[in-house]
């Protein structure tokens, strides 16, 4: 079986994990209303497989914790516009699309703002296509501009089907790996050989999203986005 053909049925198994995790909450409140001023940090978060629009339920968790880690920062978040749908290889290209022009056009308007981007199942799959290496994403890559990893302060996925294949975005992402924290709930077979399908679903209880976003803050206490100057307005897309 081809690496292509395993991390497509990683995505499929993703589906039915998305499903459930939805069943089991109700759609994931999204807290997406833009700052009038630029904010501190800005949280970019892509959601699982037939998620309700908007963050999902890891998501919502995970911006949860982190608004709390960071105190007294203004946290902006964004919840990538894409369909999450069943048809992966239409789907994660338009959420990697979006999710690109959205924080290329922050880069532009406000440089100063540490960017944290995030996805959970299809959604780690979308970050992806816009961070690692093009080589390893099946020709499906869309990766950002060099200048624009300046200005991300820390990358979270969970649930990452890349890292089936053994290919985490920490080890095929030359700019943003060292920033990044790449999750699997034990034996879930969206990214791992295990076979423990509810394992999908639970990175709500198991703590993880809790550990994300843990690692993420430490990332953005350090980050100094303001150090790098970038115009990215004449790159999207």
């Amino acid at each position: 079986m081809s690496d292509r053909h395993t991390v497509r049925r990683a995505l499929v198994m993703a589906g039915v994990g998305g499903v459930a995790a939805a069943g089991l909450i109700g759609p994931g409140a999204a807290s997406a209303e833009a700052a009038e001023s630029c904010s501190d940090v800005e949280v970019v978060f892509a959601r699982g497989t037939a998620e309700p629009a908007g963050l999902g339920r890891v998501g919502q968790a995970f911006v949860n914790e982190l608004q709390n880690d960071l105190g007294g920062r203004t946290v902006s978040v964004y919840a990538v516009n894409y369909p999450a749908s069943y048809d992966f290889l239409q789907s994660a290209p338009l959420g990697a699309a979006d999710a690109s022009g959205h924080i290329q056009a922050t880069v532009a308007s406000c440089p100063a703002t540490s960017i944290v981007l995030g996805g959970y199942s299809q959604g780690a799959a979308v970050v992806d296509l816009i961070t690692a290496d093009p080589g390893a994403t099946f020709g499906f890559g869309q990766p950002m501009p060099p200048a624009v990893a300046g200005h991300v302060a820390a990358v979270a996925v969970l649930g990452n089907p890349s890292a089936k294949i053994g290919s985490p975005l920490t080890a095929i992402s030359p700019l943003y790996g060292a920033k990044t924290i790449d999750l699997c709930n034990g034996a879930d077979p969206v990214c791992s050989d295990g076979d423990d399908r509810p394992a999908h679903s639970q990175y709500v209880e198991t703590g993880l999203a809790t550990q994300a976003a843990g690692f993420v803050s430490g990332k953005v206490s350090g980050h100094a986005p303001s150090d790098v100057m970038v115009n990215a307005s004449t790159t999207v897309g």
